[in-house]
């Protein structure tokens, strides 16, 4: 059985493919595991609203009752955005939710895996999983599902709470290319800087669309991270997030807490020593990544539909 008898991609979605219009995939780990109802209701609707006001085409990417939809309307995103003690969804995960009729949101990794199988060629997301710190052996499948998918990835670096040069040693490893977005540094989710450099530096979206394609037309089948600094007036400092954060690791492992729980646990820390700051920079990045996504997404679309010449 093929994934097409899983596939099911909504109308406005399957037209904007068809006709070449620019598509922008959003993931909805972050509506199921991310954010609390109703923010993480208003953040969906936002990050879609958000896309379209750039004449871009959304597509929430969720597993809903075994299918992998690729496109939600508002009142799915209400659905899943209400929906308790559901399945994050990576590609391991796809098989198991799928025979049994589950629904979940897809992560990264997931995210990257269905718009792929759609056709879709620009994803934004807030921050890539990467390597944990102190635990060099976790590494988050997005690294992986990363090495193997043409997508342009925009996203404000890889989560804080991980191993920023490690997590870049094994993108590096896997031949995924990082562009910083009028940048030369990498992002550190929260903050706009890490002190680790990017491979290249793109002033405006057209620049990335050009390296997408020369990448992917020499052969090369994995991603294009682009790394998009958080809008500066709602960037944490480096070094008192540094401070928070190594604060909250060592707490996750004094309360033993391990695999999947330790991503969500040490958010949450963060959010609450940051009294509420980390996460209305994790807003405001996720907007801000959707909006060069949508400028990405119309370059990609100009360049390989180019307008008729007169």
């Amino acid at each position: 059985m093929n994934s097409a008898n899983f596939l099911e991609i909504a109308n406005p979605v399957r037209k904007a493919l068809f006709s070449g219009k620019p598509v922008v995939a959003l993931e909805s780990a972050v509506i199921t595991h991310g954010l609390p109802y109703p923010h993480n209701q208003q953040l969906a609707l936002h990050m879609e609203e958000t896309i379209r006001l750039q004449n871009a085409e959304p597509a929430t990417i969720a597993v809903l009752d075994g299918k992998i939809r690729v496109g939600l309307t508002a009142p799915e995103i209400e659905r899943l955005a209400k929906m308790k003690h559901v399945r994050k969804i990576s590609r391991r995960d796809f098989g198991i939710a799928l025979a049994r009729g589950e629904s979940g949101g897809t992560t990264v990794a997931g995210t990257l895996f269905a718009a792929h199988q759609a056709g879709i060629r620009v994803f934004a997301t807030g921050g890539i999983g990467g390597v944990h710190r102190n635990a060099p052996f976790d590494v988050s499948a997005d690294l992986h599902e990363l090495s193997i998918t043409p997508l342009i990835v925009v996203c404000a670096g890889a989560k804080a709470i991980l191993d920023l040069p490690a997590t870049l040693e094994v993108l590096e490893t896997f031949g995924v290319p990082v562009i910083g977005y009028q940048s030369d540094e990498f992002p550190a989710f929260y903050s706009r800087k890490s002190g680790l450099k990017v491979n290249l530096v793109c002033q405006n979206a057209a620049e990335i669309a050009q390296v997408a394609l020369a990448h992917w037309g020499a052969g090369v089948h994995s991603a294009i991270l682009v790394a998009n600094p958080p809008p500066a007036e709602k960037a944490l400092p480096a070094d008192a997030i540094e401070n928070i954060i190594h604060q909250a690791v060592q707490e996750a492992e004094q309360l033993g807490i391990r695999g999947s729980a330790v991503t969500p646990y040490l958010l949450e820390k963060v959010n609450q020593l940051t009294g509420g700051a980390s996460m209305q920079a994790n807003l405001a990045l996720l907007l801000n990544n959707g909006r060069l996504a949508a400028e990405i997404a119309r370059s990609l679309s100009e360049m390989s539909n180019p307008a008729p010449r007169v």
